[in-house]
This record gives structure tokens, C-alpha cells and sequence, in this order.
């Protein structure tokens, strides 16, 4: 094992020490940005305007797969979409 290749190892490990405690808050932190990228980007269609609705259109297809997490999680039992049936 090389200089570098330990030093490179060194530093992972003290990322890893740090982050350790903070795993959870990450993690809370990180859904909650999905969150609100979901609600941004069917934000239209639950009646509030988006301005980038024409631009995050191509988004959908990709997206829909998470839209079921989604709305349990902002705590509606069904979809609130009438066009998109996921429950």
C-alpha cells in the first residue's frame, strides 16, 4: 500500500467518523429536499402555480414511481390526482 493510497484511506475513515452522529439528520435532511421537490413538481396539478410547470413536464414519467411514497408521507391516504391512480 502506497503513501497516498493510506492518506486516501485516512481521510475516508475521519469523513466517516464525522458523518457517523449525523447520519440520521442527513437522512431526515435529504427526504425532506425530495419532498419538496415533489411538491414543486405537482404543485400544478394541486392547484397552486408553478412557473417551470412546462419544464419539469418531462419530469413525470420518472418521478411517478416516488409520487406513492410521496403522498403517505404528506399524509394523504389516496392520491390527490384524480388522472394518476398509484393507491
Amino acid at each position: 500500500m502506497s503513501l497516498f493510497e493510506k492518506m486516501k484511506a485516512l481521510v475516508a475513515f475521519y469523513e466517516e467518523v464525522l458523518s457517523m452522529p449525523h447520519r440520521s439528520e442527513i437522512v431526515r435532511e435529504l427526504r425532506d429536499q425530495d419532498d419538496m421537490f415533489l411538491f414543486m413538481l405537482y404543485s400544478e396539478m394541486l392547484g397552486i402555480p408553478n412557473p417551470a410547470y412546462y419544464y419539469t413536464l418531462e419530469l413525470y414519467p420518472y418521478m411517478m414511481e416516488q409520487f406513492h411514497d410521496w403522498h403517505l408521507r404528506m399524509g394523504m391516504d389516496k392520491s390527490p390526482m384524480t388522472g394518476f391512480r398509484c393507491c
